[in-house]
């Protein structure tokens, strides 16, 4: 036999093999007796160890719908996570990702919320709903570094008005959002500009705050975001099977989300109520 012909042989011989194995291995990784989780076990008001998060209802009702059980891989948000969770494979969904990320193959997405502004309810700034009033310019404002606001905020000529928090911290020892909330209720920021759901859930009956979606800014970067589930990248019946679920159960994860106090939006920034 020719070298032609093994090498041929062999080329043939991979070509039905590997296909066949790739599928196997991740079949494998995704469990069909548990809806597995992966979740920051501190990143109230989303998800919590103690499974009080808006997430973690979500989860409970997709896991309903699927016939599973709920269980949990926790790691906190931010560098890592999805290494250590999705991919290291055990877990099978994140609730809550934003679209468009490339470590995660995104479902369609099941909500939109948008940045807003927390205020006093009986202070100066109570009627503000956008970054450019002029009521803003003599106030301290808190905003968290590098998020879609400060942008605003600094087109608006409040640059050296912001007082920044950081993007990434571990929750389990820091909260930088309910920080932000404390010193808006006790004076020391005017007003807080954050993500809704982060916010808005925390405020939602709070007889001091109140948070007013930024719904009339111009300019970019938007400021509402679509928030999808994230799988694993190769996994597109899974992801058509959440695909489906969101399809025919939007309305009451509609509801759980308007129950948690997260402001809606459509795609195209408009406020989407009750």
């Amino acid at each position: 036999m020719t070298l032609t012909r093994i090498l041929a042989g062999a080329a043939l011989a991979l070509s039905v093999l590997l296909p066949a194995a790739a599928p196997a291995q991740v079949a494998d990784l995704r469990s069909t007796t548990q809806l597995r989780v992966c979740a920051d076990p501190a990143n109230k008001p989303m998800s919590a160890e103690d499974l009080s998060g808006f997430e973690n209802k979500l989860a409970d009702y997709v896991g309903e719908q699927l016939g599973l059980p709920v269980t949990y891989a926790w790691f906190p948000s931010g560098m890592g996570f999805i290494t250590r969770t999705l991919r290291a494979g055990t877990c099978d969904v994140v609730m809550g990702y934003a679209q468009g990320d490339e470590l995660v193959q995104n479902t369609n997405h099941y909500y939109t919320s948008v940045y807003g502004i927390v205020t006093r309810r009986d202070g100066p700034l109570a009627a503000v709903d956008r970054l450019t009033d002029p009521a803003l310019q003599d106030q301290d404002i808190g905003v968290v570094a590098g998020t879609p606001p400060a942008s605003h905020l600094a087109r608006a000529g409040l640059a050296a008005r912001m007082r920044g928090a950081d993007l990434f911290v571990d929750r389990r020892v820091e909260d930088p959002v309910g920080t932000m909330l404390a010193q808006v209720k006790d004076g020391t920021l005017g007003a807080a500009v954050l993500w809704g759901p982060l916010a808005g859930p925390r405020v939602k009956d709070d007889p001091e705050l109140q948070f007013t979606p930024l719904l009339k800014e111009e300019g970019g970067p938007r400021l509402f975001y679509r928030i999808t589930m994230g799988v694993r990248l190769e996994e597109q019946e899974w992801k058509r099977e959440l695909n489906s679920l969101i399809r025919r159960n939007q309305d009451q994860i509609n509801a759980i989300l308007h129950e948690a106090g997260v402001p809606l939006v459509d795609d195209y920034g408009r406020e989407v109520l009750p």
